[in-house]
């Protein structure tokens, strides 16, 4: 999949790996965007970091998530946000939009960058005790033990 040479070319840039903890790397301070498909998990995740992202949805709900974090949230830039637009024929993303997508994701004082920052916030509250995810736990346990009691 990658250009002939380019884990050459990059070895002292960054890592080309097949899985890490990913958690774990977007907890890291020199992460500065996370480039996505947009699943649930990865975007609660990046949020939870304050780690910007870039859209690349592949298929699924992926492109409903991707819409609403680059327009309506406001925590991401798209990358890649129409896939079911393309014919066979033509690229899912091109080097362009790639370069100034990711150039817009890493720049330090962005709109999108404060908006990660204020749903860490939020994110945070929701699940201290008091706080909506908290609560709406509780209710479901007490709903779920409520019903094996019948």
């Amino acid at each position: 999949m990658l250009p002939e040479g380019f884990l050459d070319r990059t070895e002292k840039k960054g890592k080309v790996v097949g899985w890490v903890p990913q958690l774990k790397v977007l907890s890291h301070e020199a992460i500065g965007g996370f480039v996505s498909h947009c699943c649930w998990n990865s975007i609660l995740e990046s949020i939870w970091c304050v780690v910007p992202i870039g859209t690349w949805t592949l298929h699924s709900e992926q492109q409903m998530n991707a819409f609403q974090l680059v327009k309506e949230v406001g925590v991401a830039v798209a990358i890649s946000l129409d896939y079911c637009e393309r014919t066979k024929d033509q690229p899912m993303v091109t080097a362009d939009a790639i370069e100034k997508e990711i150039t817009e994701l890493m720049e330090i004082n962005t709109v999108v960058r404060e908006k990660a920052k204020e749903m860490k916030e939020k994110s945070r509250a929701s699940v201290i005790e008091g706080g909506s995810s908290y609560l709406s736990l509780g209710e479901l346990i007490d709903e779920l033990l409520k019903n094996a009691a019948l």
